[in-house]
């Protein structure tokens, strides 16, 4: 039986996992589970999977789920709070796999020190790849940690890969990778109007049940141009042949095209368990409490290329990828921000990709040769993004 961490369990891909395990009782035991906020979704969790630790972001979430598991007479969970127990969580040795889903910047860290320690790495935050970029493949390397993609375009990737691939190396046969997209949201809604687009609209995705802040990013589509910077990292690939398409039914999840013309695709209904149940499972399969796909009920496939006039994140991001180093990381910070702003409503959803090219014009690009020059570009990036938004609310 594997011990398992889950960063970020009482969200959404957390959610998932725990409830994959709960299938397969035998395979996996939950030694640590982290959360961000949410002590009552972390307090059931906790009761029901009985991990040995938990961390809460701060001391007031942790002094509340250790008063709530005294109260149920629950015993033999240590609570910890803060950034340095994320990282204990992710390394206790009786962690074989850790599950990175915490969102954003806040989970790389402790991801990483997961990569260092040569855990198996199910890696569902995109944020600390984009980041840190060949700094964090060099350590899983180094470390010979296991790295199996969670993204459900990334996971289908990998799945599309030959036999025995390993991420991060070049596959030579492979000529091209397809990212599906499903467009968000906005996908034909008249451009004109998209200043007036509210969160409750963004957050509002048409195939995929997902966390405010990557909805937001389904909706301006940075979320597919981060993925697109993730996937030169894991499958070695320059930006030119990694190409994004426009697939509204989310039902064939990315695709791999071989230099002798075969396309290998896969696919599946849009529930992320399907992903999450092949890296927990990998190299064999198990069942992941997913639906099986009906293809009488899908119809038809349809693809169209994306616009990236429409979608300026998209091309931004893409940009980043080619122009490496901290630029994904000053591309990121600044998305953050512009995203937090924008559910705040103090940012119009059109200014999300202004203020995102405002900070990549600003901050100038260093080598990501080491952590903290890495850090250091996400700190000035999001100075200058808070700094920018007060032009937006004087005018």
């Amino acid at each position: 039986m594997k011990g398992l961490c889950i960063l970020g369990a009482t969200g959404s891909i957390g959610v998932s996992t725990l409830d994959v395990v709960a299938r397969h009782p035998d395979c996996y035991r939950v030694v640590a589970l982290t959360a961000n906020s949410n002590v009552d979704r972390a307090l059931e969790q906790t009761r029901q999977f009985r991990p040995d630790v938990v961390v809460m972001t701060d001391e007031t979430g942790a002094e509340a789920l250790e008063s709530g598991l005294k109260r149920i007479g629950h015993q033999g969970t240590r609570v910890l709070a803060g950034s340095d127990a994320l990282i204990t969580a992710t390394t206790l040795p009786e962690v074989d796999t850790v599950m990175a889903a915490i969102v954003g910047a806040a989970g790389l860290l402790p991801t990483l020190a997961a990569a260092r320690a040569g855990k198996t790495l199910l890696l569902a935050n995109k944020e600390a790849l984009v980041m840190s970029g060949p700094l964090f493949m060099s350590a899983v390397t180094q470390s010979g940690a296991r790295l199996l993609p969670i993204d459900s375009e990334h996971n289908a990737v990998f799945q599309c890969m030959p036999p025995h691939y390993q991420a991060g190396h070049r596959a030579a046969q492979i000529r091209r990778i397809l990212l599906t997209a499903s467009g968000g949201p906005f996908l034909h809604k008249p451009l004109d109007e998209l200043a007036r687009v509210t969160p409750e609209q963004a957050i509002a995705h048409p195939n995929w049940v997902m966390g405010r802040k990557i909805s937001v990013d389904s909706a301006t589509m940075m979320n597919k141009g981060l993925e697109v910077i993730e996937a030169c990292l894991l499958f070695s690939m320059p930006p030119e042949q990694v190409q994004v398409v426009v697939h509204r039914q989310s039902v064939i999840h990315s695709l791999v095209d071989y230099v002798d013309g075969t396309v290998l695709a896969q696919m599946g209904n849009p529930d992320m368990r399907i992903p999450i149940a092949h890296a927990l499972a990998w190299p064999d399969r198990f069942d992941s409490g997913a639906e099986p796909l009906d293809l009488f009920q899908v119809k038809r496939l349809d693809f169209d290329p994306p616009d990236f006039d429409r979608f300026r994140c998209l091309h931004l991001a893409y940009e980043a990828a080619r122009v490496g180093g901290t630029v994904p990381a000053i591309l990121n910070a600044a998305n953050e921000v512009a995203v937090a702003a924008f559910l705040e409503r103090q940012l119009p959803f059109t200014a999300i990709p202004e203020l995102i090219e405002h900070c990549l014009n600003t901050v100038s690009c260093q080598s990501a040769e080491t952590l903290d020059t890495v850090l250091e570009a996400d700190r000035q990036a999001r100075a200058t993004a808070h700094q920018r938004l007060l032009h937006y609310r004087q005018h």
